[in-house]
């Protein structure tokens, strides 16, 4: 699962000391955005293999990027070539319509469509229709027209329809309310009667197949349901086929081992069958000596209610070797961490296996993961292979240090957090706290525990991803507070632990909130989960003070005035969320997001956008990619891989839309 980004973590070792150019770290502000370049320390000093091996796999994930603008939406890609289209042909570049409409398709290009990545609510533009339909007459002819003017206008400026990507809300049917283009002519009831019958053919299989992972789900002309396979041959054929092709390119320079490993997932891209992506992922997760590493496929299923659709993703890697000593570190405590927990004996793992992690410098960022990113991940996701095979974690340092430089000198913290002594906490061990959480979370956290005799795993539904994070993440919380980790060397003091509940509390009660437009709910599954945390913990722990708000100066302030009875809290919370995963008790599992993770106060969401816009800080941050050349001699053999670092978002993706778009606009 990836993990969303909790706080901005300050500078890593090897970042420190290979990555600081002259250049601004944030190359572009709009809305609510800040757009963030990465370095990759020490690429230049790997060997040139391994530097041709990441020219193939970046290739190979810039691809893939159109599928994800129509996984999301429909019509997404008909309204970027569109936008496209207008912005590079006028020669008007002036005056607030254009300026709007500017703004208009850099959230677009950031989102990967129409619709906000976070809240998933369809984006209003501040251009008037009027202005755009003269830019349609100016620039859109019979060559270039996607779709019909009229309709373009109405996706555009309805805000009624698809108003949501991913609707969730209680009560309503949660396929036919959401605008992803996971599901077309069916209903929530018909697809879930589709995938129970799929499970109950395969109950008894010891290796459960991800039903529905990697297609969409129609109904054809006679009222018959079926899927439609993303597969090369099948929906999506056009930019897969251009994925396989940079993937047999990095097959013929990786070593034997890896070179297995993407045979099986070119394998799989033909196919399209789920059985062949079980294999891959076996031999993925097996692999864990290779230096460089790639996540690319249908992965994670945030995007889809049912949480069953997977989104298309890439991250193209390398080993941090210095910062991996804390991971190893954990992966060899992993049967401590797992015998130890405070859940019911029953859904802990007897054996922990194949627990692998380690901190990557990542090199390429694509679908799913671009520009927006995680900072953390853990993978396979299916429960069976990772209790056969155990799973593979990850830390993304060069990303969390992009992070802090764009962060530092904000004014964050002497706003937000009321005690010197929190503040003092945080500044010298908020780094290693933000890092360890991520690490407890990935590594250990998604890995731990296993599913009672007879629950699938599927029985939470629109459940399912917030509680596995509130899971991993609890799991993180809990051991960050044990002295065990002073004892293993991965913390010089409980101050660590104490520096990120203040950090945690504060940002699932408070300051998150700025992500979120006054009057909306919480949708996205991260911020549920850290809302529902803090909240529990609050209410839990009133009657001894726990956690108190503070009200000074007219502001409002939220601080832990005991760190280990918070600790406490964390363990008990974590003890009901893993039974309410090992027994698939969905009611439970409702009544508890429901009431704490997504109804907001609106008196303080709106003072925490005051405030946070006060200091001029946009919520979200995403990233422009590197930019990667082969040199070659005078026979055309690789003889080098030279990297370069692009400061100008609208020109990367103009770039990317005209080099590595491949799909039909309709799809």
């Amino acid at each position: 699962m990836a993990m969303g980004v909790i706080g901005l973590a300050s500078c890593g070792t090897a970042a420190e000391s290979q990555c600081e150019s002259e250049q601004p770290w944030i190359v572009d502000r709009f809305d609510d955005i800040k757009v963030i370049r990465y370095e990759v320390p020490g690429f230049e000093n790997l060997p040139l293999e391994e530097k041709e091996l990441i020219y193939y796999l970046g290739e190979a994930a810039k691809c893939g990027r159109d599928i994800l603008f129509d996984q999301n939406f429909k019509y997404n890609l008909a309204v970027r070539r569109t936008l496209e289209s207008i912005y590079t042909a006028t020669e008007v570049r002036e005056g607030e319509e254009f300026a709007a409409f500017e703004k208009y398709l850099k959230k677009v290009w950031f989102a990967n469509g129409i619709h906000h990545h976070y809240s998933n609510d369809k984006f209003t533009p501040e251009f008037s229709e009027a202005w755009f339909r003269e830019q349609l007459a100016l620039y859109i002819n019979e060559e270039n027209r996607q779709i019909e003017d009229d309709f373009l206008c109405q996706i555009i400026f309805d805000p009624a329809l698809y108003a949501s990507r991913l609707n969730q809300k209680e009560g309503v049917d949660v396929i036919t309310e959401s605008a992803n283009n996971y599901y077309e002519g069916v209903n929530q009831a018909e697809v879930e009667a589709f995938y129970n019958g799929m499970a109950a053919a395969d109950a008894n299989n010891p290796e459960p197949i991800s039903y529905g992972l990697n297609s969409k789900l129609m109904k054809d002309e006679n009222g018959k349901i079926y899927e439609k396979v993303w597969k090369i041959g099948g929906m999506y054929t056009e930019a897969l086929e251009q994925i396989v092709y940079w993937l047999e390119k990095a097959a013929e320079v990786a070593n034997p081992t890896q070179r297995e490993v993407l045979e099986a997932l070119i394998k799989y891209y033909n196919s399209g069958d789920l059985k062949d992506f079980d294999d891959y992922s076996v031999l993925w997760v097996k692999d864990t000596k290779s230096n460089v590493d790639v996540v690319n496929g249908f992965i994670e299923n945030y995007g889809d209610p049912l949480g069953r659709k997977a989104s298309w993703e890439s991250v193209v890697n390398f080993r941090d070797e210095e910062a991996c000593k804390r991971t190893e570190i954990m992966a060899a405590n992993a049967q401590w961490f797992e015998d130890n927990a405070p859940i019911n004996p029953a859904y802990r793992k007897e054996e922990v296996k194949g627990v692998s992690a380690k901190v990557i410098t990542v090199a390429m960022l694509g679908g799913d993961c671009f520009p927006a990113t995680a900072i953390g991940i853990n993978l396979p996701n299916a429960d069976w292979i990772r209790k056969e095979h155990g799973s593979k974690s990850v830390t993304i340092d060069n990303i969390t240090y992009a992070y802090d430089k764009a962060a530092q000198g904000n004014g964050f913290a002497e706003e937000f957090i009321l005690r010197e002594e929190d503040r003092e906490r945080a500044k010298k061990y908020g780094k290693l706290g933000d890092d360890l959480h991520t690490d407890l979370h990935e590594c250990l956290g998604h890995g731990s525990g296993q599913l009672a005799p007879g629950t699938k795993g599927d029985e939470l539904r629109t459940y399912s991803s917030t509680l596995e994070e509130a899971r991993a993440d609890l799991f993180a919380l809990y051991y960050l507070g044990d002295p065990k980790l002073i004892e293993i060397g991965l913390i010089p003091t409980l101050d660590v632990a104490w520096s990120q509940y203040s950090d945690y509390i504060m940002n699932g009660y408070m300051t998150q909130l700025s992500r979120i437009e006054p009057g909306k709910d919480v949708e996205e599954s991260h911020m549920r989960n850290r809302k529902l945390i803090a909240e529990w913990c609050y209410e839990q722990g009133k009657a001894e003070n726990v956690i108190e708000l503070v009200k000074q100066d007219g502001k409002t302030y939220i601080v832990v005035n005991d760190f280990v009875k918070l600790r406490e809290l964390f363990g008990k919370l974590l003890c009901e969320v893993q039974r309410i995963k090992s027994e698939g008790d969905y009611e439970a599992c409702k009544a508890l997001v429901e009431t704490y993770a997504v109804k907001v106060n609106p008196e303080l969401h709106a003072e925490v956008i005051a405030r946070n816009k006060a200091l001029n800080i946009e919520p979200y941050g995403g990233f422009v990619n590197p930019e990667y050349e082969l040199v070659t001699d005078k026979n055309g053999k690789v003889v080098d891989v030279k990297i370069s670092y692009p400061a100008n978002y609208i020109e990367q993706h103009l770039k990317y839309g005209k080099e590595y778009s491949f799909l039909p606009t309709l799809n």
